[in-house]
């Protein structure tokens, strides 16, 4: 399913992939909103609610996770991972719905490893104490391997994003085939594996993309 807009004379598609990124954004913003709202009435002589131990609870791990990878010096950090790794979370169990992943569309995948890797190099660059010692930081351990230094640093964001990108698109394609090869049979064999394609791969990617770009950037010393 597509979207499709007219603006004047033209007219311009959206994929359904990057419509779905929207839906999630908003998901999250009324989340955000209502966890802020209850925050702000709850009172400090009264017992939190469940939610909000939970909501608490997630935090504190996503904190002391952001330390133990990043360092504690890097806690500023901790707002962008939290919301990249409940973004991709939600992201990835979008095809519960029935709806495609907007994690399956590489220009979403590749937007947020631009974000990582936009992050990592304001961190070297600030770290470095400017532009001499940034670009001087190309140059180590030995002039001459300034151009796979750089190399390196620019396929961080294409490996980051292909990896998530090839995982869930790789898990909805094989879920379309067995949809379409069982016919009226594919609900009964095919509830394992949303198991494993949507829930487990879905939030164990998550994951390993949040971790990735912890140590990409957390590794940004000068």
């Amino acid at each position: 399913m597509e979207l499709l807009v007219k603006i004047g004379q033209r007219e311009i598609i959206i994929p359904d992939s990057v419509f779905n990124v929207w839906l999630v954004a908003l998901v999250l913003i009324i989340f955000a909103i209502v966890v802020n709202k209850k925050i702000k009435e709850a009172s400090i002589d009264e017992k939190p609610s469940s939610f909000l131990n939970i909501v608490e609870l997630m935090v504190e791990l996503v904190q002391s996770l952001v330390k133990s990878t990043m360092g504690e010096q890097n806690l500023g950090f901790a707002p962008y991972i939290f919301t990249l790794f409940f973004f991709l979370i939600t992201a990835n169990l979008f095809g519960l719905t029935g709806l495609t992943p907007p994690t399956s569309d590489y220009s979403v995948t590749f937007s947020l490893a631009l974000i990582t890797f936009a992050l990592s190099q304001y961190w070297l660059f600030k770290n470095a104490g400017g532009l001499k010692g940034y670009l001087k930081g190309y140059t180590e351990p030995m002039a001459f391997l300034t151009p796979l230094n750089v190399i390196g640093d620019l396929a961080n964001p294409v490996s980051l994003s292909f990896r998530l990108f090839g995982n869930i698109m790789g898990g909805g394609i094989i879920m379309t085939l067995l949809y379409s090869a069982l016919g009226y049979f594919a609900p009964i064999v095919t509830a394992p594996l949303h198991i494993y394609f949507d829930i487990f791969s879905g939030v164990l990617q998550a994951f390993i993309f949040t971790m990735l770009s912890m140590i990409f950037i957390g590794g940004a010393e000068a």
